[in-house]
């Protein structure tokens, strides 16, 4: 009975996921009858892994790069959806893990899944730096997807404490689209390899949905 209840807590725990809001969708206004949650934005993630995989053909484990993009945002069932415009990177860090091993603890392949979770947001190795720009790709195409279907709209963002942001507001001022900031902030951010900046770099100069939702 242990088992099979903590196999039903660990289910509800992450079920939770499904309402959980993206916050950078909230911030901006967007403008959709719904909002992507996080559990929408790991199936996305993860689906990205596979094309990337797939098309350039990395030499890595892509069975263990889903795995940690299944758990890799575990801990917004407890801290919520935190944006680097919310907390520090150090004392997000923090909490998370805490939450995680939280989340974690009653199942019997605990310290197998914290250890992935650890690999994940260490960046160090082959698998976590390709799911790591897999989640921050995801975000940039998710930003294209709702401008093209013109649910963003800049002069409505009353209270958006993220244009406050010097670099975010650099690019504005430059005059780059709402998608085009979002593509460039991360280039510059999160250092994307060749593959990665040529996928964001065409997303960023292409229409990337037909009318159909198809890739064009």
């Amino acid at each position: 009975m242990k088992k099979a209840a903590n196999v039903i807590n660990y289910y509800c725990l992450c079920n939770q996921l499904k309402n959980l809001i993206r916050t950078g969708w909230k911030i901006w206004h967007v403008q959709a009858d719904r909002l992507e949650s996080v559990a929408e934005h790991i199936f996305s993630a993860q689906m990205l892994a596979i094309a990337m995989q797939s098309e350039y053909q990395y030499q890595i484990d892509l069975e263990k790069v889903i795995l940690m993009l299944a758990i890799h945002d575990l801990g917004e069932i407890i801290i919520d959806d935190l944006t680097q415009f919310d907390i520090s990177k150090t004392e997000k860090t923090k909490i998370e893990h805490v939450a995680v091993h939280q989340i974690l603890q009653n199942l019997l392949n605990q310290e197998k899944l914290e250890k992935l979770f650890l690999e994940y947001d260490a960046h160090e190795t082959a698998e976590s730096k390709f799911a790591y720009q897999c989640d921050k790709l995801d975000g940039d195409l998710q930003s294209k997807i709702y401008y093209e279907n013109h649910y963003i709209d800049l002069e409505q963002q009353e209270g958006n404490r993220v244009l406050k942001d010097p670099q975010v507001s650099k690019l504005f001022n430059a005059g780059y689209s709402f998608p085009e900031a979002w593509f460039k902030f991360s280039q510059n951010s999160y250092h994307y390899n060749k593959n990665f900046l040529s996928v964001s770099n065409y997303a960023m100069t292409h229409q990337i949905l037909s009318q159909n939702g198809a890739v064009d």
